[in-house]
């Protein structure tokens, strides 16, 4: 029976408040409208920002809402003016919009888009669609969305802004990761540091988004790149996916910054935090050597936290840089990322720690905060 333009009944998994676990509920969703797409989600990663979220630290979170944007799916249905989608198309949700009309999606020095919520509110990922109405109801009571993807959410509504379609024969189950964790990690190593051959690099924090640096550090030609974090378990997958140095900074008497200028004569070219701790932020940029080292952070801190940076610093030349992204225009770029990886130039796989059915989404949470998953992808 044809669920076109009816209210779909499905599971989906909703933070009713700040600091609960998820709970496995059955939500109403809604038809799409005007240049809106619903779509079947398959499979859906776990990404820290998703944690992030339902902190108490941050302050503008609004509940209840299904989080999720590392996801991808099948096209259910299309809304009116959609034209570049139809039923049974496989794609991604994109938490970066691309619009291709705004000042920023017209210019070549930036991947934001006006569309996307925080420039237009400046106060939070937890949202509705355009209209200013949710498509989630669940208990008679409507749900926020996240991001503008929702992929929590056995089935969820996007704006055809916020979609892209990839290869039909791609692995959902895999290919979900490029819709956040991959990308912004690759892209922070080749688009945003730019990493140059025969450089030295160094990635503070060895999860999915900081592994996937390492790749892009290492696909770029740098010729010594440092991995650190305080985990040991993640060292030996690091050094297959390029790393040549491993530390644990709980090895050391001396600051990590400090023991990475001392082995590398003066710092590295390039560094890239990718944990959200401000100290950590700090050792990323003084780990860099003077006359031109750059630092690119990828990692969000919560509670508006902010970074000291001493002018001196910059005055001898260093470099801070922030990524969003990966600094990737999203519907450009995600279908090349994708066949990419079809065609085997980067190892997409080796990130995925665990693949588990949606309802263990709790476990998934509690294997990426002891630090026992580089990435769990959660299957419907």
């Amino acid at each position: 029976m044809s669920t076109v333009g009816k209210v779909i009944k499905c599971k989906a998994a909703i933070a009713w408040e700040a600091g609960s676990l998820f709970s496995i509920e059955e939500v109403e969703v809604a038809p799409p409208k005007e240049h809106e797409i619903r779509v079947k989600i398959v499979a859906t990663g776990v990404c820290r920002s998703d944690a992030h979220a339902i902190s108490p630290s941050f302050k503008e979170g609004l509940f209840p809402v299904i989080l999720g944007h590392e996801g991808a799916g099948i096209v259910e249905s299309t809304g009116p003016g959609v034209t570049k989608f139809k039923p049974g198309d496989k794609v991604i949700p994109l938490y970066m919009p691309q619009c291709g009309q705004c000042k920023f999606c017209l210019s070549p020095k930036t991947n934001l888009c006006e569309k996307i919520s925080k420039i237009k509110t400046a106060i939070s990922d937890q949202d509705l669609m355009p209209d200013g109405t949710s498509r989630f109801t669940c208990k008679g009571k409507q749900i926020y969305h996240f991001m503008g993807t929702s992929t929590f959410s056995e089935y969820t509504v996007v704006a055809e802004t916020s979609l892209v379609k990839i290869d039909d024969a791609a692995p959902l189950e895999k290919v979900c990761l490029i819709g956040c964790g991959f990308s912004t990690g690759y892209g922070a190593a080749i688009n945003t540091a730019k990493v140059e051959p025969g450089s030295t690099c160094a990635v503070f924090g060895l999860g999915g988004v900081g592994l996937s640096a390492v790749m892009g550090c290492k696909v770029s030609g740098a010729s010594r790149i440092f991995a650190i974090d305080i985990n040991k378990d993640k060292f030996s997958l690091a050094k297959e996916l390029g790393a040549t140095d491993c530390l644990n900074p709980q090895d050391f008497k001396k600051p990590i910054q400090e023991v990475i200028t001392e082995m590398n004569d003066g710092g590295v070219d390039f560094a890239i935090e990718c944990i959200g701790n401000i100290a950590v932020m700090n050792a990323a940029l003084e780990c860099t050597t003077v006359g031109w080292g750059t630092c690119v952070i990828v990692g969000v801190a919560v509670g508006g936290q902010t970074i000291a940076v001493s002018p001196m610093q910059l005055i001898m030349g260093k470099k801070i840089n922030a990524t969003f992204f990966g600094g990737w225009k999203s519907i450009d770029s995600v279908p090349k990322l994708v066949s990419d990886y079809m065609a085997k130039k980067f190892n997409l796989d080796a990130l995925v720690t665990y693949t588990l059915p949606f309802e263990k989404i709790n476990k998934a949470f509690d294997l990426m905060c002891e630090g026992k998953s580089t990435r769990t992808v959660l299957v419907f």
